[in-house]
């Protein structure tokens, strides 16, 4: 049965694939910083690099619509690398200027399976000259459950460059508590789908009190996402979270 919307969002999507390809080529990508917080003394703590496109024709694109389409065609692999050596090189500025301030980048499970991901940081790193503990690596939960022994490796290669790992969106994936246990990692971002309810919904509070009485039990970090409200700070704050990032900073 021929589909029409069907033959048009193929056409939508090849259409940006290609302008996509084109932005990275012609330097149209950009990374904005969104100040990672400590909930106690307000100190801006880290910056999580959050990529932007803006293009000629298609004027400003979401991630939300062009990171699918680069994660179906494998371009992610292409926009990965190009986020970490950037993101890297702004650190290494700030570092000059004074400024320790450590950088969180989003890693696809495309481009944490290639064989020469370690490397490949390692190698931006060196390139940089910066210290491992300046980096951190969100991973989703995706990422974490396939091939546990590969991955377990991985993390233990990247752990002993000293980068920091944190496990993005906490809670919407498969959540399973046994890779907390085995794999080296540092903190959990709380979803920002549970926070937005906070605190007057039972059910968000119940689940992110879980969570950063687990990261606690466990010894890592925990902050929270999507932050934009004073009652949303309050709670977190008297739940015992780590961190927050958000409109609100």
């Amino acid at each position: 049965f021929h589909q029409a919307q069907h033959d048009a969002d193929l056409r939508h999507r090849m259409r940006l694939d290609y302008a996509m390809r084109q932005a990275l080529a012609s330097n149209r990508l950009r990374l904005k910083y969104q100040p990672q917080v400590d909930l106690i003394s307000g100190e801006v703590v880290g910056a999580e690099a959050l990529i932007r496109w803006r293009d000629p024709e298609l004027g400003e694109v979401s991630p939300g619509e062009f990171i699918p389409v680069a994660e179906e065609t494998g371009f992610i692999v292409a926009i990965g690398d190009w986020v970490l050596s950037q993101a890297a090189g702004q650190c290494a500025r700030w570092r000059a200027r004074g400024l320790m301030l450590p950088v969180s980048i989003n890693v696809s499970a495309l481009q944490f399976r290639r064989p020469d991901f370690v490397d490949r940081v390692a190698a931006v790193l060196a390139e940089h000259r910066l210290p491992g503990p300046v980096l951190e690596l969100e991973l989703t939960e995706s990422i974490l459950v396939h091939d546990v022994d590969e991955v377990l490796e991985r993390l233990s290669r990247l752990a002993a460059l000293g980068v920091r790992l944190a496990v993005d969106d906490f809670g919407t994936g498969y959540s399973s508590l046994a890779y907390l246990k085995r794999f080296p990692i540092d903190r959990l971002k709380i979803d920002r789908s549970f926070v937005k309810g906070l605190p007057s919904d039972d059910s968000d509070a119940a689940i992110v009190r879980a969570i950063i009485q687990l990261a606690r039990a466990l010894g890592l970090n925990a902050i929270a996402e999507g932050v934009e409200t004073v009652s949303q700070h309050s709670f977190l704050a008297q739940a015992g979270c780590d961190a927050y990032q958000g409109f609100l900073y």
